[in-house]
């Protein structure tokens, strides 16, 4: 196998790359549009249906293309990804133009490169390649979004609505520990964020007459907040702790107190680098993402009476959303200090997922990704939060979340790139792996 990109498909890939589908800013509305264009295009011309669905916010493509002996008793394979992307800023941190995709130093660069165009290509080149053969063994099921970027709620009511069902679902929007060493996360954490309001009085008071005395409204948040930081017992209930291969893959990865270093952290305490995994994959977490209150600028010497924070929990697989927002509120209001006022506003929630590891979809992908790659994927879980997982899991669809983004692949940053040898290696790991679930049903 040839270690470079064949030239048509990067010039290919190229083209879907040019268009600017940023999601997040409304100039660039039409341009999402294009990118789900381009993709319905390249459905249809490699034999299959394809058409843009209206949603709310941004169109879905959906799409079909039936296995080459026919479509009656062959399995079904859904693929996901997304095609919008984030927005490139700051312009002055790039390399080259972020839209105008290129090869240097043996990585292709520019905005979308990795997340998720790039890694998504890889999916649809395989199958086109298969269809053209005649070799393609199952019915592929299409469904991509232009959304998942400002939230990823489109793909999912789709998904939820839909009866079709599928036997397996692939999706590559996810990256390797480290060069050459595939993985599959199984698992990824569900969120709730919160906004917190706290009063305790009707104005600003002088330090100098009333300190010591009227209670604080900066004192009362901290005395609010440290009931769920460091996260208490009381949000574990529910977790599914890892199984035995898992841990095992965790020790093929950095060790955590090296993945602290390389991001610039401090450990949050004496246990944390040994526990990182545990803690990121596979358990809650609370944390504070901001405060405002009082004036931390200026000499200004007042209690203040009013203060804000937004708080976010990273749920556990197996953690149930209200379960845990009720535990999580009962705290704070226990906690705060008498005479304040506390307000909470629930403004997102998403659960956690979980793809059991011996689901022979899993299986049949991990025998494949090893033939192509000369090594087994480690079963790994996600601390982030992906919707479409606990919706596929609850449908009963085995997803194999992966992909071929590199830990220095700039993901959401100026010089996104993709290492340019994976495009034909990862165009053969996912051929090998359809051929694969040929065998499901």
């Amino acid at each position: 196998m040839s270690e470079q990109p064949d030239p048509a498909w990067l010039e290919e890939l190229f083209e879907w790359l040019r268009i600017p589908s940023i999601s997040a800013d409304t100039a660039h509305e039409g341009d999402v549009r294009r990118a789900g264009e381009w993709l319905r295009d390249f459905l249809r011309r490699a034999g299959g249906e394809a058409d843009l669905v209206d949603t709310s916010t941004f169109p879905l493509v959906v799409g079909e293309i039936r296995a080459s002996n026919g479509p009656d008793g062959a399995p079904t394979v859904l693929l996901y990804g997304h095609f919008d992307v984030q927005p490139p800023a700051p312009l002055e941190l790039w390399d080259s133009e972020p839209f105008e995709p290129e090869v240097r130093d043996g990585y292709v660069y520019g905005r979308g490169a990795i997340d998720d165009k790039g890694n998504a290509f890889l999916l649809l080149k395989a199958v086109e390649l298969l269809a053209a053969e005649g070799a393609l063994p199952v019915n592929v099921r299409i469904a991509f979004d232009g959304e998942e970027e400002t939230g990823g709620h489109s793909i999912v009511e789709f998904l939820e609505a839909d009866q079709r069902g599928a036997d397996a679902c692939m999706i590559f929007d996810s990256g390797m520990p480290r060069e050459d060493v595939p993985a599959f996360d199984l698992g990824v954490r569900g969120l709730i964020y919160y906004h917190l309001r706290l009063r305790t009085g009707e104005r600003d008071l002088h330090s100098g007459v009333f300190g010591g005395a009227a209670l604080n409204a900066a004192h009362a948040l901290m005395t609010t907040l440290a009931a769920v930081v460091p996260t208490p017992d009381e949000l574990g209930l529910g977790v599914i702790p890892p199984n035995e291969e898992e841990r095992r893959s965790w020790e093929a990865l950095d060790p955590g107190a090296a993945v602290l270093a390389e991001a610039g952290a401090m450990p949050a305490d004496s246990a944390a680098a040994d526990e990182f995994y545990m803690r990121t994959f596979a358990g809650p977490a609370v944390d504070v993402n901001g405060i405002a209150v009082g004036e931390p600028n200026l000499q200004k010497t007042v209690l203040p009476v009013a203060a804000e924070a937004n708080v976010s929990i990273r749920l556990a697989p197996g953690q149930n959303v209200e379960e845990i927002d009720g535990t999580f509120q009962r705290l704070l209001r226990t906690a705060v200090s008498a005479g304040a006022e506390l307000e909470i506003e629930r403004w997102a929630s998403s659960p956690a997922g979980l793809i059991p590891a011996n689901s022979p979809a899993v299986r049949l992908a991990q025998d494949a990704f090893e033939r192509v790659l000369g090594r087994r994927p480690l079963l790994l879980r996600s601390g982030g939060t992906l919707p479409i997982i606990p919706t596929l899991a609850d449908k009963g669809i085995p997803t194999i979340l992966s992909g071929f983004a590199l830990p220095g692949a700039n993901m959401h940053s100026p010089n996104e790139r993709l290492l340019a040898r994976y495009i034909p290696l990862g165009v053969a790991a996912a051929r090998e792996t359809l051929v694969a679930f040929g065998d499901l049903g």
